[in-house]
């Protein structure tokens, strides 16, 4: 089997994913070549040597990313590292002319997102996209097919949301993702923004304004050393905006990004709702799919168990259920393929939607402290 060189630059939890999925590419039926991990870049010896254990082929073990850059034998670098560090490795995979697949939200803030958008526009050719893995289960699959098809009619409004629980634990020492220093002034909403965004971006429903009301709940967590640190990013944030279909039509579309959501593990959802049909989808029930027909006056909601039916053909039975480990490796084989130059039903988040992203939510902080309706400016 042909196979792709990779480098990964952070290998923490999702550079361990990306692992994980490539050791177990027989899952895909589909011919598609799969990635070789040949440099791991951390200055964390616990994660070198778990991936040492796991991964002893590796070539080139590095703390400095720039020598997975330099490797002439290395074809494509994932890079899942602090916000704050995205412009500095970013650029420098573009320029150096190898793809990028780079984690969300694609830059600390739009000076930097701009910064790293011209790198990609400077360099021709360079092939580079952002991460975002829970639009490939099937049912929201489903979902986007069904829009295509048109089966939605006029779009009456969209919902979309990613929501965490785990800082509702006051005692939960604190990260670098609330820290603005590290995760930048957008907080919650720039670390998951992108997540509810890929979909809605996709089917063409781009924001015009919005009004934002954010909140930094929680002011103090412990340091992990027996102290406390200031915990200065927004906790929550919800976006409520003006968004048009691809026919100019208007319709409202609420964006929430929540890290306190009493009840919610890692909840991702996604709701259309239209004239002719609607239908909705949140990964606590990620095997169902549910939707509704108008008959005039009345409609009645309706669950199917989608089962296993995945975007790229995989092995595991129709009866089965799909989870989050087989929604990355969809999101893999997917931006390999379009890297090859082959046509995906639905592809990863692009740059130039990064753009659109960072101007959303740059425009979402302006309204949250002025209190104003803001203009949403690519």
């Amino acid at each position: 089997m042909k196979k792709i060189r990779f480098g990964l630059v952070g290998c923490g939890l999702m550079a361990r994913e990306f692992a994980s999925a490539s050791a177990r590419w027989c899952h895909l039926m589909k011919d598609i070549p799969q990635p070789e991990i040949v440099g791991i870049c951390t200055p964390v010896p616990a994660e070198m040597d778990w991936f040492n254990k796991h991964f002893p082929d590796i070539k080139y073990h590095t703390a400095d990313y720039r020598d997975l850059v330099a490797a002439e034998d290395i074809e494509v670098i994932y890079v899942a590292v602090p916000h704050n560090l995205h412009a500095e490795i970013y650029t420098a995979v573009i320029r150096s002319g190898k793809a990028l697949l780079g984690e969300k939200p694609f830059g600390i803030d739009k000076k930097a997102n701009d910064e790293i958008l011209k790198a990609y526009e400077e360099t021709p050719g360079t092939f580079v996209r952002c991460t975002s893995e829970f639009p490939y289960f099937p049912a929201v699959q489903t979902m986007i097919k069904w829009y295509n098809e048109g089966k939605f009619g006029r779009i009456i409004n969209v919902n979309a949301g990613f929501e965490h629980s785990s800082d509702m634990d006051l005692n939960k020492p604190i990260n670098w993702k609330r820290m603005v220093c590290f995760n930048g002034e957008y907080g919650c909403l720039g670390d998951l923004g992108i997540h509810t965004m890929h979909v809605p971006f996709k089917l063409g429903f781009i924001p015009q304004r919005v009004y934002a009301v954010m909140s930094d709940i929680v002011k103090t967590r412990p340091d992990g050393k027996g102290g406390t640190a200031i915990c200065d990013t927004y906790d929550n944030a919800i976006l409520m905006t003006t968004a048009t279909d691809k026919d100019g039509n208007e319709f409202p579309m609420q964006i929430n990004t929540r890290r306190m959501c009493p009840g919610a593990t890692n909840r991702w959802y996604l709701e259309i709702y239209g004239l002719d049909c609607s239908a909705k989808f949140s990964s606590d029930d990620p095997n169902a799919f549910c939707y509704t027909a108008s008959w005039g006056k009345e409609q009645a909601w309706s669950r199917i168990n989608i089962g296993y039916k995945s975007m790229i053909p995989a092995i595991t039975g129709g009866i089965f259920e799909f989870g989050f480990t087989d929604a990355i490796q969809q999101m893999i084989a997917a931006f390999i393929l379009e890297y090859l130059g082959e046509e995906v039903p639905f592809g990863l988040f692009t740059p130039e939607e990064t753009r659109l992203a960072h101007s959303l939510q740059t425009a979402a902080v302006k309204s949250h402290k002025n209190q104003t309706v803001e203009e949403i400016i690519p």
